[in-house]
């Protein structure tokens, strides 16, 4: 029977849900006000850094059972089962009593673990699913077209929750709007403590909703039948043989490693730069706003680039700009500073787009998910491992800093020390780059991979 192909990749059912899907799943309007959030609840800074270390001990553990879960039972069911722990995960935040601190700080473990297990489970099913849709129903090289739209929605809808979340969180705000409208409410931080949470319950049942409209794609679904969970551990060596067996998609982990765990740890410090450039607190959410919006342009620039250039190629220019942002940073510049700070945070938007093409492009159907998962688990583990670096290097410079200039105490010296701790992230990553290079050269010294660009085919694992 004569396969009728469809004239947009986005007129497939899967297509679409599974950008909707990563909408809501990520759309979350609590991430402006996530460290104070669990603080006003009455948590304490100690208990926040446990619940952290909890969530990630939770991906890194549940990430790659996950993937290869995802290849065996179904991407679609690991999906649902991602979109009922978002709802539970939400709901023990939106309801638990703040009363009993004990009792608060264990049901926010639990949160922290289901978040975990949701993210795991979702990372590499929905992209597997998606990709593999197209390949059944469509054409396999209108993908970047789908990345491209999916980042775009997706920078969008970061943007409403980041704007939304912060304004519906300030008491003060809201009390001004209320007035204005000429509503005699009293609006206090009592008021607004949970209105983001609540809004993200609503989102987690939509995502829920969005899974259990997807369906299998019919040449997995097939596999599926004749496939059980036994072999799940099978299918997790065979991927991580096959991707260390396969020197271009070892590459393209590394190297995805390497930006995102150097980006992502500079990101997580971004309002603590954000204050020594001299940049108002009230316009850190805006920036985190402008930031997403880079994910509505990078995507097509992106899309060209691999299309039109080498992997190579990509990787020098994304390269440059990375170790432009990051010397540029170095200055602390007043105000001006944002100008390097957004173009290295623009990187992430790049390699999240190229990583995923080049993975997806490269790994076949039956293992896609778990390849993915591996992917994933990397790169968790490399932002823990340079956190450790990170945590280390501070203690080193507070220790120097209070040797030599003793004149300097509490914010003083703390902000010395993250000054000293930035000159040390473009060094660190020029090595690990070269090292990076080195290794590549060897591994590929007889691929013919790094040459290719449009209209390559789908490797045999």
């Amino acid at each position: 029977m004569l396969q009728v192909v469809p004239s947009s990749p986005f007129a497939i059912p899967n297509i679409r849900l599974f950008i909707l899907f990563r909408v809501l799943f990520n759309a979350r309007f609590y991430y402006p006000v996530f460290s104070i959030l669990f603080l006003d609840f009455g948590l304490t800074l100690a208990q926040f850094a446990v619940l952290n270390a909890v969530w990630a001990a939770t991906i890194v553990l549940c990430e790659v059972p996950s993937g290869a879960l995802a290849d065996t039972i179904g991407r679609r069911n690991l999906l649902v089962f991602a979109g009922l722990m978002m709802v539970i995960e939400i709901t023990l935040w939106a309801f638990v009593p703040r009363d009993n601190l004990q009792l608060l700080f264990w049901v926010f473990v639990l949160n922290r673990i289901l978040s975990g297990m949701a993210e795991a489970a979702a990372s590499g099913a929905d992209e597997a699913l998606a990709y593999d849709s197209l390949k059944q129903e469509g054409k396999i090289e209108d993908w970047g077209h789908v990345l491209e739209r999916q980042i775009q929605f997706q920078s969008a809808g970061f943007v409403i929750a980041m704007t939304l979340g912060g304004v519906l969180y300030d008491p003060n705000l809201m009390q001004i709007v209320t007035d204005f409208l000429g509503m005699e409410w009293s609006i206090s931080q009592e008021t607004t403590l949970r209105v983001p949470i609540y809004l993200t319950l609503i989102t987690a049942l939509l995502t829920l909703w969005t899974t259990l409209m997807m369906k299998e794609p019919g040449d997995h679904m097939a596999a599926e039948k004749s496939d059980s969970v036994s072999k799940t551990f099978r299918l997790t060596f065979r991927a991580g043989r096959w991707i260390f067996q396969t020197p271009f998609v070892l590459c393209v982990i590394l190297a995805g490693l390497l930006f995102d765990s150097v980006v992502r740890m500079i990101l997580t410090m971004a309002s603590q730069y954000y204050r020594l450039i001299d940049i108002p607190e009230s316009l850190f959410g805006i920036l985190g706003s402008a930031l997403a919006l880079f994910g509505i342009i990078i995507p097509r620039i992106a899309r060209g680039m691999s299309e039109h250039r080498t992997p190579a190629f990509n990787l020098a220019v994304v390269a440059a700009i990375a170790l432009s942002g990051m010397v540029g940073m170095c200055f602390f510049w007043p105000v001006w500073g944002l100008l390097p700070a957004l173009l290295l945070f623009s990187t992430m938007y790049f390699i999240g787009f190229f990583v995923s093409h080049y993975l997806n492009r490269s790994t076949t159907s039956d293992q896609r998910a778990t390849v993915l998962s591996f992917k994933g688990l990397f790169f968790n583990l490399g932002y823990g491992l340079i956190g450790i670096m990170y945590s280390i290097l501070l203690a080193f410079l507070r220790g120097r800093t209070e040797q030599f200039q003793p004149e300097l105490t509490g914010d003083s010296i703390k902000n010395q020390v993250f000054i000293d701790a930035m000159i040390w992230f473009p060094g660190y990553f020029a090595l690990a780059l070269a090292g990076l290079l080195g290794f590549s050269l060897w591994a590929l010294r007889n691929s013919k991979e790094p040459h290719q660009t449009k209209g390559d085919t789908e490797k045999i694992a």
